[in-house]
């Protein structure tokens, strides 16, 4: 199939036909498999992928890198594919693919951000952005977040373009006003049905890649968690309820301590005062428990405190999930500081304690070494018999109990080359994990 960074994706049957499978790929090809067989329904190829000429260190091939998204209704894969236009030509390219038409592209797109994206004075070029993290749905908006290559290469910036789903020329856009600050984490925007949710990494003084290590003189929206409504406003600096950011900000940036290299989890916890809350993990190796509905400018103070939860950068996609026995929110954090004693492992679960404010406490650690990003699965709405599921670095699958770690199942299946921050999905009582040569089902 080719180098598959992207999380693969699960639609269920529509008048009677297969579910479906999708799996996207560095080579700008897009599969869709039956489900249940595995066979092969379709695949389509939506443009070259760019293998040279790009600043920094790019992936290379570098096509579909992100996470797509699927509109149910429309049943319709929205994604983004950087694209070889010919010599010296790299586009990124937002498409809409018909899924019950052998993903033929929807009316009016591919979108070409180069020719649309624009946020105040700055405009979009593709050659400095890279798409790593998951797209959005919400309001009849796509939504595609951006960063930089590998090593902050030149004047990229944090993007996020939205698009219409029924009018594709209408394009808005927010980008911070600082290099760099992008938009990189795996697990991409996050929404609680009303706003988008975002963390940004670290800015610049300097467009030129030397700048990496320095820090603009005025804060620029680096370093920060930021909520937007649909029409991508800037969070004003007066509401301070849409952003937050620490005061270390610059020293963050000079340190590429990023706050953006997880992207916000929003959860709830049962009993807690405010009860509707956002966590951001930082490169920084610290937890930030916010309140959601005000997350509280400059230097507030987590509900939490800046808390350290792990002895080394904080880069994945965690996921959050409540039991019996509390809320968690599990990430990749090889080794044992901060662990509970006498517990080690790839993954961390932090509890969130009820409380007003509620506070965090080490879960457990547990599991196999791992690059990967977790997934939960559990038997009921109460989080019943919940299992964290992770790839380790040996490229099998693992399952662990949800609110002790303690293992539960080690697949011995090889599953070949699997990439780094990729979580498996569960979905119709099977685990699907994609590999760069097949994806892969299991029935716990």
């Amino acid at each position: 199939m080719g180098p598959v960074y992207a999380q693969p994706l699960y639609l269920a049957a529509a008048a009677g036909g297969a579910d479906l499978v999708i799996a996207a790929t560095a080579q700008n090809r897009v599969y869709a498999l039956n489900a249940a067989t595995g066979a092969e329904v379709w695949n389509r190829q939506v443009g070259a992928p760019v293998t040279a000429g790009l600043c920094g260190r790019p992936l290379n091939p570098l096509g579909i890198t992100g996470t797509p998204i699927i509109d149910a209704v429309t049943r319709t894969l929205y994604l983004d594919a950087m694209t070889n236009m010919g010599a010296n030509d790299a586009r990124h390219l937002v498409h809409a693919l018909d899924l019950d038409n052998m993903g033929a592209e929807r009316a009016g797109w591919p979108v070409d951000l180069n020719a649309t994206a624009v946020s105040g004075s700055t405009v979009f070029t593709s050659p400095f952005q890279n798409e790593r993290g998951a797209l959005a749905l919400l309001g009849g908006r796509v939504f595609v977040p951006f960063g930089g290559h590998i090593g902050d290469c030149n004047g990229y910036h944090g993007w996020i373009v939205g698009i219409s789903t029924s009018d594709p020329t209408q394009v808005n856009a927010w980008a911070t006003t600082a290099f760099a600050g992008g938009i990189w984490a795996s697990s991409g925007i996050a929404s609680d049905g009303t706003s988008l949710f975002v963390s940004t990494g670290n800015t610049k003084a300097l467009a030129t890649s030397g700048g990496r290590g320095t820090s603009p003189t005025s804060w620029g929206g680096g370093e920060a968690v930021l909520k937007f409504p649909t029409a991508l406003t800037q969070p004003p600096m007066t509401a301070t309820t849409d952003y937050f950011y620490p005061a270390d900000w610059a020293q963050m940036d000079i340190a590429d301590a990023d706050l953006g290299g997880t992207g916000p989890v929003l959860f709830t916890v049962p009993g807690a005062t405010p009860a509707d809350l956002l966590m951001a993990l930082g490169k920084d190796s610290k937890a930030y428990l916010l309140d959601r509905a005000n997350l509280g400018g400059l230097d507030a103070q987590p509900l939490a405190g800046a808390t350290n939860v792990a002895g080394s950068q904080i880069i994945n996609a965690a996921a959050a999930y409540t039991t019996t026995s509390g809320t968690y929110v599990v990430f990749k954090n090889g080794g044992a500081t901060y662990c509970p004693a006498g517990q080690t492992g790839g993954l961390t679960a932090i509890r969130v304690v009820p409380g007003s404010p509620p506070t965090l406490s080490m879960g457990w650690c547990g599991g196999p070494a791992t690059d990967g990003s977790p997934a939960v699965s559990m038997t009921d709405p109460s989080g019943a018999n919940a299992v964290v599921w992770v790839v380790g670095t040996d490229n099998r699958l693992y399952g662990l109990d949800g609110s002790t770690g303690q293992s539960v199942i080690a697949v011995p299946t090889a599953l070949g080359t699997v990439r780094p921050h990729q979580s498996p999905i569960v979905a119709s009582g099977r685990i699907f994990v994609a590999s760069d040569t097949r994806v892969f089902a299991f029935v716990p």
